[in-house]
């Protein structure tokens, strides 16, 4: 359980260092923009190889289908969710407007963290070892989500002390829902667990398609295309010699 729950924090603490980084320097919108499709392209390739094939291979079945649908609804009412609390559209993953409230900036960040760190907590049952191209594909996406969503709050008002201690608090959540995760699926049968990953699939494929490729797009230029498709073969290159 502790080491899934810092497996969780050290693919999370990029949303910190992204955070800093925003906040010591400059960093163009659309160099911003094509990393965001590169982590596209990773989380993509560790949907499909690291949650879906897992989740079916595990026995899963036909309640694959059903993890994947239910997981989509829960993030996309948890989405429209934020935009109400924050009383403006949440335009991409981690990113905001002048008028987001502090609230709905952490329900957001925790609606993209918080299933991907129980799923990268999960890797660890069965006494397994972390695999290695999902941990990579939360972490690059992650940065760049912590850039841009800084740049807006500051834009914003808030203070830097505010911004980090808001950032803080997501990558000690995906710490902890990650230890909670694992400590309560290890008790769990093989087509449970495989549930929960076909959910997690679902909500950050959602994700995926509803923010964070049109945000890569819109500031990163049609050049984004082309870096999906590399850190989708980057991160499925991972998947197979790990």
């Amino acid at each position: 359980m502790v080491a899934a729950g810092l497996w969780a924090l050290a693919a999370a603490s990029t949303l910190f260092l992204g955070s800093l980084l925003a906040l010591a320097v400059r960093v163009p919108r659309r160099i911003v923009g094509t990393v965001l499709g590169f982590g596209a392209g990773a989380l993509l390739s560790a949907v499909a190889y690291d949650l879906t094939e897992e989740a079916l291979s595990s026995g899963g079945g036909p309640l694959v289908a059903v993890g994947l649908a239910v997981g989509a609804l829960t993030y996309f009412a948890g989405n429209r969710l934020v935009r109400r609390i924050g009383g403006a559209m949440r335009p991409a993953r981690g990113t905001t407007t002048a008028n987001t409230n502090g609230p709905a900036i952490v329900l957001g960040a925790l609606l993209d963290g918080v299933p991907e760190s129980i799923v990268l907590g999960a890797t660890l049952l069965g006494g397994g070892s972390v695999s290695v191209a999902f941990f990579a594909a939360v972490a690059v996406s992650n940065l760049p989500e912590a850039f841009s969503g800084t740049v807006d709050l500051r834009e914003g008002g808030f203070r830097p002390r505010s911004i980090i201690g808001l950032w803080v608090a997501v990558v000690v959540s995906s710490s902890v829902a990650a230890a909670v995760g694992y400590a309560v699926l290890g008790g769990m049968s093989g087509p449970i667990v495989a549930v929960v990953q076909a959910f997690a699939a679902g909500a950050i494929l959602t994700m995926l398609a509803d923010t964070m490729i049109p945000e890569a797009y819109e500031t990163g230029g049609d050049v984004v295309g082309l870096l999906t498709v590399i850190g989708f073969a980057a991160a499925a290159f991972l998947a197979y010699f790990s």
